[in-house]
């Protein structure tokens, strides 16, 4: 889930545990334009204390104002919106004319977000399940494809790591690639069958499989939240991922190397039992060309490719271009 979330989910439980009443926002829908998606939180205290955003601050402000006069919800969750109106759009400042739906509700020890944040704490996917009538809540595992759904009587958001990033490769590259992962909210999984690398792995929160990397793949079951980096420089490791993540629907394929060697790469791979367009979803060399030398600068190469396909973004410009291969020769 959004980090920017989480510390919104923290700060509420912090602040009902502390006895104070609070409103939860939640992002149900929107038209236009839209400073903040579907899902969206903020948290606001009884004293106008806010956390989170939900717009560009105007819509924030509002909400402040009736929470501190106790207007806006008191025993049950609500539903409102803001800018359906061109009028009420730009005094809320939602850019072209946008509009949002927003469910309120008042949290309390029932709300089960201590819950919630202990399974989101071990990297669990979970669905909260919020009936409108009764303000009661039910919490129980969600599944990756799942999205949030509002019918106008129960609103089920879904939290914990949306994205999966499975690593091949235990070297110190894939340590800050799986640290700063983590904190763009992936779930990380590094696999690495080689002991003198797997023994000495050490960070936390990102899952060490020992396998080989074909079954691990297979094993991940991987969908179009998944994203897959090779990194031993080790063609008979990096390869066997390969040859299965780039027939998964996983968003993001990508292999370390230079163009050289992925280049020799392509031709490997169309050798065996994999497509022209397979082929073709492979990002090798890994990374955005943003000038990276050292690890930690590979690796924000790395989450910054990712990040753009994973946003729709067109990046030609940065990427590395490959050379075309059909049928395991080179195209002339």
């Amino acid at each position: 889930m959004d980090s920017v979330d989480l510390q919104v989910l923290k700060a509420a439980h912090d602040w009902v545990r502390a006895g104070r009443r609070v409103v939860m926002a939640t992002v149900v829908k929107t038209w236009g334009s839209a400073p903040r998606p579907i899902g969206a939180l903020t948290a606001i205290r009884d004293d106008g204390m806010v956390v989170g955003s939900v717009s560009g601050g105007c819509v924030e402000d509002d909400m402040i104002a009736r929470v501190r006069s106790g207007e806006l919800v008191q025993d049950k969750p609500a539903v409102t919106r803001y800018g359906v109106s061109a009028e009420e759009a730009q005094r809320f400042g939602l850019p072209c004319g946008g509009t949002l739906e927003l469910v309120l509700e008042p949290l309390t020890a029932a709300s089960g977000i201590d819950e919630l944040l202990a399974r989101v704490e071990r990297h669990e996917l979970v669905a909260r399940s919020l009936d409108m009538k009764s303000g009661g809540v039910t919490i129980g595992p969600a599944q990756w494809p799942d999205q949030l759904a509002f019918d106008g009587g129960t609103l089920i958001t879904v939290h914990g790591p949306r994205w999966r990033l499975l690593i091949i490769g235990a070297g110190q590259l894939s340590k800050y690639l799986a640290q700063m992962a983590q904190a763009l909210d992936y779930q990380v999984t590094v696999c690495d069958p080689r002991e003198e690398y797997a023994d000495t792995w050490d960070v936390a929160g990102a899952a060490l499989k020992r396998g080989m990397p074909d079954d691990i793949v297979a094993e991940m079951n991987l969908d179009g939240h998944s994203a897959v980096v090779t990194l031993t420089h080790d063609p008979k490791l990096d390869d066997m991922a390969l040859l299965e993540a780039l027939k998964s629907p996983a968003f993001y394929v990508g292999a370390i190397g230079s163009k050289k060697n992925n280049d020799a790469r392509r031709e490997r791979l169309a050798g065996f039992d994999l497509s022209q367009l397979e082929i073709d979803r492979l990002h090798g060399p890994v990374g955005l060309k943003i000038g990276s030398k050292t690890p930690p600068e590979i690796a924000v190469a790395i989450l910054a490719e990712m990040t753009a396909i994973r946003n729709g973004v067109q990046i030609p410009a940065l990427a590395e271009p490959a050379k075309a291969t059909v049928a395991g020769c080179e195209t002339t």
